[in-house]
């Protein structure tokens, strides 16, 4: 039935130093539907794959507006990450109400990360099943930061989590560099582009591709679904485009020839 006997509760040590609910709970992260992050010097972009019970149901939604500067998108127990940023709403409002000011995203990230933590040290509650991905912008610029169920955060320049993350990971290594100079446009696609690269079966499209952007003169804001799918059909019509085929100078082929003609001729005596 467990896995072990030190499985049983949150707070048991096992003779190697781990807590295996912890790890249970980090594991329903990696079963979630994908979500990636990516950061510019101006913009975070959020977008994530939405999962269908069936054909007849709708997708489920996995980005959460915090406040008109934060938002999250989450991976693993949808219900968890519900509770989760309506904890964090009821903070920035409250943070709002007593200082007259958006809340700092590195405060709220600690605050949210706290909140986890307490969890893996009571024997009444169970860790929460999710991970976030936290957009935010304040005075210091764009932020993008991770919060695990163990209660560790990081900030990150683009990363992925859920499902496959793998894949969409590893398409980030290889662009990562460019993001910081990278325009509004540019990283939306870009995210999709690592979200495909994790889906696992079906079709990205405007209905279960969910992406969000918040920045500089723009406050967090959820693209719909029509948007999101010319933006899909534009990135389809690129990879369906031949390649180019470049075409020979004119007069430089008989160049060549010419100079092999005049090599292999024999000298006059």
């Amino acid at each position: 039935m467990f896995r072990n006997q030190y499985d049983t509760d949150v707070t048991t040590w096992s003779p190697a130093g781990r807590l295996f609910q912890v790890e249970y709970a980090m594991e329903a992260v990696k079963q979630g539907s994908a979500a990636v992050g990516l950061r510019s010097k101006t913009h975070v972009v959020l977008v994530c794959v939405g999962k269908a019970n069936s054909e007849f149901s709708s997708h489920q939604k996995k980005i959460f507006k915090v406040d008109d500067h934060i938002g999250v998108a989450i991976a693993g127990l949808t219900a968890d990450g519900r509770v989760l940023s309506l904890h964090m709403r009821s903070e920035c409002i409250h943070y709002k109400f007593l200082y007259d000011s958006p809340l700092p995203v590195g405060r709220l990230v600690v605050q949210l990360a706290d909140k986890a933590q307490v969890c893996t040290q009571r024997s009444w509650t169970r860790p929460y099943g999710v991970g976030l991905l936290v957009a935010g912008l304040d005075e210091t610029g764009p932020h993008l930061y991770q919060n695990c169920p163990s209660g560790n955060y990081f900030e990150y320049q683009a990363f992925a989590i859920g499902a496959r993350s793998q894949a969409a990971k590893t398409y980030l290594e290889r662009k990562f560099e460019t993001f910081p100079e990278c325009s509004r446009n540019e990283l939306i696609r870009h995210g999709i582009i690592s979200v495909k690269e994790a889906l696992a079966e079906g079709k990205l499209n405007g209905s279960n591709c969910n992406v969000a952007v918040v920045g500089i003169g723009e406050a967090f804001n959820t693209l719909d679904s029509k948007a999101v799918q010319q933006i899909i059909d534009s990135l389809e019509d690129r990879a369906d485009e031949p390649p180019v085929d470049v075409a020979p100078v004119e007069g430089e082929q008989g160049a060549v020839q010419d100079d092999t003609d005049q090599a292999a001729a024999p000298m006059e005596t």
